[in-house]
């Protein structure tokens, strides 16, 4: 399977604000855990290791 990298969203500009709203009011260190905790359940819902890799990589502009 490979990485969809083409904008797949139904309503991207609805998932960034709700994103933000996610994030309003957190300290740094609490944004930082919500982040991480965000890719954990994504990458558990996704669950195939090579496109987690991808996205890895894509995301470090590699």
């Amino acid at each position: 399977m490979e990485l969809i990298t083409a904008p797949n969203l139904d309503a991207p500009d609805d998932f960034y604000e709700a994103l933000i709203d996610a994030h309003r009011d957190l300290a740094v260190e609490q944004s930082q855990a919500l982040n991480a905790r965000l890719v954990l359940l994504l990458a558990n819902h996704i669950g195939d290791f090579d496109v987690l890799r991808q996205a890895l990589l894509a995301a470090r502009g590699v």
